[in-house]
């Protein structure tokens, strides 16, 4: 089973979209990394309050994040790992335009802090199919 899933993750990696979202993963992680340096007494987890989404490509990634994750867990139940990576590469599209057109850190706090919620979702959901901060490259 480890065999098969490190070799959907390998196949996924050799793809556009499994490139690109690694880099949108490393971006909000780094994000995420340097805001927790700073404020080490903060956690950005949990659901980001859909309220505070204002831009089309937050609330377009939030989106994305839950269909993503609600397919990945189908597929990893049934162990379809490349059914898995096909679904998580779903997210680097919306990835990519939410880094393009949105703010993380923005001048309004909660704002602020709920966008880094949601590149904490990034996180999460791409950790249900593989750790990618052990990915070098």
């Amino acid at each position: 089973m480890i065999v098969r899933r490190v070799e959907a993750l390998g196949k996924f990696l050799d793809t556009d979209d499994g490139k690109n979202l690694l880099v949108g993963y490393r971006r909000a992680a780094n994000i995420l990394r340097d805001e927790e340096k700073k404020h080490p007494n903060e956690r950005y987890s949990g659901e980001p309050d859909t309220k505070l989404l204002k831009e089309p490509q937050e609330k377009e990634l939030a989106e994305a994040i839950g269909q993503t994750e609600k397919e990945v867990a189908a597929a990893l139940k049934k162990e379809d790992f490349e059914a898995a990576m096909a679904a998580i590469a779903k997210l680097r599209v919306p990835v990519d335009a939410f880094f393009d057109k949105v703010t993380v850190n923005a001048d309004d706090q909660k704002l602020r802090e709920n966008r880094l919620k949601l590149l904490d979702r990034i996180r999460v959901a791409t950790r249900t199919v593989a750790d990618f901060s052990k990915i070098g490259g």
